[in-house]
């Protein structure tokens, strides 16, 4: 799940490798097309740290069938933010199992850096057609990491008119997953213990049913210009809260993680209950997307554009716009990328728990429906910038590399000083070699 999660937010800054790029030729009949990739994706502060090899094979079987093949290893390492927030004093929190413990320093942000993981992916697709005119794409996939197994499947069913100059495209796609957290379940709102205590968990694995729907339409402009316009409905039932993520419980007077002094709940060397708790989201969400991209060819020279606006009904919404252009070089070629990113915050974002007001001292009962201070959440910005420089070997083969920054930024308007959670920055680098065989 702490992969997963991860890969969200890599996601943010560039292209999945289960999507690698078309090789430079496409196969004839009793070739393949094979694109292999590795991606490094490293953040700041020795936070999270990733590295992703992949490799696409894509083989038509003639008459328009075709069969497709993506597989791909992410190996983490590093650290995450844990939901707690910086204080002007050192804090101690205990690892997900329960048998150990680490420390964060006065003003710093609270990291866990205890977990590692190794995840596989693998998704295969089959191109049917029916008609002249349409076809339909058959997939499936599957991942597993140590603590998180994700199954799905999906059909797409594409129809071309006005002289294939238009295609209608809709699908569908359902996943289920199954959480096992390290630990076990938390118990929603319960507070973490101190190590060796007992855990508040209420089960041992949980899961979620993800269905998508999707309808579009591509257009052939003219010869230099395409555009692409999707509509995307999503829904997700299931168990959604993130279990090592925390809340930190302040003391309303002193404006620090509550102690013994004012909470006998929080008395934790008698009831071993540390001034945090775990975090709770809805078990249903509805999500939707508009998504516009566009391809104009210049006299040798590409420009790619893309839009796409998300909402969903936790009360998140953002903006992406993506431009690309790809400059010519005689046999070689440079792009140049911009991505802004900017995103509202879900309606039960919350900062921390106030004792008093959001929790009761004595019984530790919470008047809060939803709540969760994981920055993913939260009103932000990002921006990345990149390059990336490709040259061909042969007719059949091409190398290619790119290098991004990426700059996040959490809105902290309204936030006490000191608790603010900081930029993130990252570096981003992918090395693709494509051809056909």
């Amino acid at each position: 799940m702490q992969l997963k999660n991860i890969k969200g937010r890599v996601s943010l800054a560039t292209c999945s490798l289960l999507q690698v790029a078309a090789p430079v030729a496409h196969a004839a009949e009793s070739e393949w097309d094979i694109d292999t990739a590795i991606l490094y994706y490293g953040e700041n502060n020795n936070r999270v740290q990733l590295a992703e090899p992949a490799i696409y094979l894509g083989h038509d079987l003639g008459d328009d069938e075709r069969v497709d093949i993506r597989f791909v290893v992410d190996v983490l390492t590093g650290a995450t933010p844990n939901g707690a927030h910086s204080t002007s004093v050192s804090q101690t929190f205990t690892t997900p199992s329960g048998n150990g413990s680490y420390t964060t320093a006065a003003d710093d942000l609270p990291l866990d850096d205890t977990f590692r993981d190794t995840r596989f992916a693998l998704a295969g697709y089959w191109t049917m057609p029916i008609d002249r005119m349409s076809k339909i794409i058959l997939g499936g996939n599957v991942s597993a990491e140590y603590d998180y197994i994700s199954a799905g499947v999906s059909a797409n069913y594409t129809r071309d008119f006005n002289n294939r100059n238009t295609t209608l495209t809709a699908g569908l796609a359902f996943n289920n997953d199954v959480l096992n957290p390290v630990g076990g379940v938390p118990t929603a709102f319960a507070p973490m213990v101190s190590e060796g205590e007992k855990l508040n968990r209420t089960g041992t694995d949980e899961t979620k049913l993800l269905s998508d729907l999707i309808i579009g339409v591509t257009q052939v402009v003219n010869r230099k210009t395409i555009f692409q316009l999707n509509y995307a409905f999503g829904m997700v039932d299931g168990y959604q809260t993130d279990p090592y993520k925390i809340l930190t419980v302040l003391d309303p007077v002193t404006g620090l993680p509550v102690t013994a002094s004012s909470s006998s709940y929080f008395d934790t060397s008698v009831t071993g209950n540390l001034p945090y708790v775990y975090e709770k989201r809805p078990d249903s969400r509805q999500r939707n997307n508009i998504y516009f991209t566009s391809a104009h060819h210049l006299t040798e020279d590409v420009i790619h554009f893309s839009y796409r606006y998300f909402w969903d009904d936790w009360g998140v919404t953002s903006n992406t716009f993506d431009l690309r252009y790809r400059y010519q070089l005689g046999s070689s070629y440079l792009v140049p990328h911009l991505r802004y990113y900017q995103q509202s915050a879900a309606d039960f974002y919350t900062h921390n728990m106030v004792l008093g007001t959001d929790i009761d001292a004595t019984t530790g009962a919470v008047t809060k429906d939803y709540a969760s201070n994981d920055y993913r959440l939260s009103e932000m910005t990002t921006t990345t910038v990149g390059l990336k420089y490709g040259i061909p070997l042969s007719k059949t083969s091409e190398i290619s590399m790119r290098g991004e920054s990426m700059t996040q930024t959490v809105d902290n308007s309204g936030i006490p000083a000191g608790e603010e959670t900081p930029d993130l920055k990252a570096v981003i680098l992918q090395l693709n070699y494509s051809l056909v065989w």
